[in-house]
């Protein structure tokens, strides 16, 4: 049986360097209803392989990365047909970072520390958007 489109689940790739912030991230977006997490990506260049190989919704992009930077995988998705939505998510909540972020896509910049909390409101926000 084909599912509506408000039983969609979002496909969401996790970009983070950090294991503990990966697994703490990754539980959550696992338990939010309605969202899949399809990959977690350390660099730049693993997510835009994770990026080229199957059609994403959302992608939760930090921006420093073990290699390369969420700069580099957002100039990048700039050049994509259809982009998915990009949530930052970082530790360095700089006006310049937030504003650079912005003007190349991203649709969202949250701080990790204070925002992480707002993921599962923004999930469902975006669900019902492409429903």
């Amino acid at each position: 049986m084909l599912s509506t489109p408000a039983e969609r689940c979002l496909s969401v790739l996790l970009v983070e360097d950090s294991a503990v912030l990966a697994e703490r991230l990754s539980e959550l977006v696992v338990a939010t209803e309605g969202v899949e997490l399809v990959g977690v990506a350390q660099t730049e260049a693993s997510a835009l392989v994770a990026v080229g190989q199957r059609t994403l919704d959302v992608i939760l992009l930090d921006l420093h990365l073990r290699q390369g930077t969420g700069f580099g995988v957002l100039r990048q998705l700039n050049k994509q047909p259809k982009r998915p939505v990009v949530i930052v998510l970082t530790n360095y909540d700089l006006v310049e970072y937030r504003r650079e972020a912005t003007a190349m896509g991203a649709e969202y910049f949250l701080d990790k520390a204070r925002d992480m909390d707002q993921l599962p409101a923004i999930f469902e926000k975006i669900r019902v958007g492409l429903a």
